[in-house]
């Protein structure tokens, strides 16, 4: 029995190390996971040097990025109220309330995507990303 490789025939043949193939999968999954932690989550977006992120207030989000370019008032939702506690969500009656929900509309210039943060009881609910900018 040959220990450097299979024996055919009298033969041993040659077993090959890790060769340039595993090398470069090593190397393009590294520069992967830098990708993926070097990107921002979906649900936040950067505002000069400061993050906007769900969860934040109106207040809040207009201190860090101004003035939106454009404020879209949409129909309200009717939800039960609800207190959290550890967790778990406890409702409040049996009676809906009314939440108003708007968006705001960022223009971050002709190189970036504009950013519609969508607003629910002056709550940042969902950010989501659109078309490039463009020059005002």
């Amino acid at each position: 029995m040959v220990a450097a490789g299979l024996n055919v025939g009298g033969r041993s043949l040659p077993v090959k190390q890790n060769g340039p193939i595993f090398r470069n999968m090593k190397r393009a999954a590294l520069i992967l996971a830098f990708g993926l932690l070097a990107t921002s989550p979906a649900f936040a977006f950067r505002c000069g040097t400061k993050i906007v992120s769900e969860g934040d207030t109106r207040s809040k989000v207009a201190a860090i990025c101004g003035e939106p370019d454009d404020v879209v008032n949409q129909r309200s939702v009717f939800r039960r109220p609800v207190i959290w506690t550890r967790g778990r969500p406890y409702y409040i009656g049996e009676d809906f309330i009314e939440i108003p929900v708007e968006s705001w509309i960022y223009n971050l210039g002709p190189n970036k995507l504009m950013q519609r943060v969508r607003f629910e009881g002056g709550v940042v609910v969902e950010i989501e990303s659109l078309g490039y900018g463009y020059n005002k």
